[in-house]
């Protein structure tokens, strides 16, 4: 418990996230009924590491955070996640700053594998081009094979994103609530669970995000698919290896 207060209370001072409740409920929105505990994960698209540093606190074995744009050190990324371990003491999680593609395990696999919109950043043109170019879908079944083979069996694969389809979208309106999506380059859940399904993950569940500080009431009056659509069009894509 002393681990996560510490979890907690340095992800707030750090500027990573705006209060405690918030980040609790945004956790357990993501990691909810999963067990770290000697676990390996893998954390493509993690930034400074905010859910890295989470699964690390958490007692798993080793975390491994891909983020491409701290590559060279140019936007503080790197420096950021070591003044986070060193505040955390966290040994058992490290920085690799390739690309997805370019990530070399030496071997290991893992038994999450988070991405935090991060999905259509691994090739945003295939992304893109995805519901009718074929050598698009081509990429990112290549993309999803690579994570089957890096994911051991019963693997949980979470994947948080904003779907191609929203309301202001289809107006042609700007999205105030998140006014810098460009909804083009995202594809909904179902697409993603198909394919993945065809690359050896099973039981695909569908979670649509209610706002954090609106706690359980907003989970249940907004967490759902018609008012995801009106609103922001996040989801939360669950699949286990098979």
């Amino acid at each position: 418990m002393q681990d996560i207060d510490r979890y907690l209370d340095t992800m707030i001072r750090e500027g990573l996230y705006s209060n405690r409740k918030n980040l609790c409920f945004r956790l357990d929105m993501l990691f909810g009924g999963i067990d770290f505990k000697n676990k390996r994960v893998l954390d493509i698209g993690g930034g400074h590491g905010l859910y890295s540093f989470y699964a690390a606190c958490r007692g798993a074995k080793t975390v491994v955070c891909l983020e491409p744009e701290a590559e060279g050190s140019f936007s503080g990324v790197v420096e950021k996640f070591h003044k986070l371990q060193g505040l955390l003491k966290c040994d058992n999680a490290r920085m690799v700053p390739v690309t997805f593609q370019a990530f070399e395990s030496g071997g290991a696999t893992f038994d999450v594998i988070l991405l935090h919109n991060s999905i259509n950043h691994l090739d945003e043109a295939a992304c893109i081009g995805l519901l009718a170019d074929a050598g698009s879908r081509a990429a990112y079944q290549e993309i999803f094979a690579k994570i089957a083979s890096l994911s051991n069996k019963g693997a949980r694969l979470i994947i948080h994103d904003c779907s191609r389809y929203n309301l202001f979208a289809l107006l042609g309106l700007r999205n105030p609530l998140v006014p810098n999506v460009e909804w083009h380059k995202h594809q909904s859940p179902e697409v993603w669970a198909n394919m993945l399904t065809d690359a050896g993950f099973a039981n695909p569940t569908i979670r649509w995000p209610s706002f954090s500080t609106l706690g359980h009431w907003g989970r249940i009056l907004l967490g759902n698919k018609i008012m995801a659509f009106c609103l922001t069009s996040h989801f939360c894509l669950t699949m286990d290896k098979v």
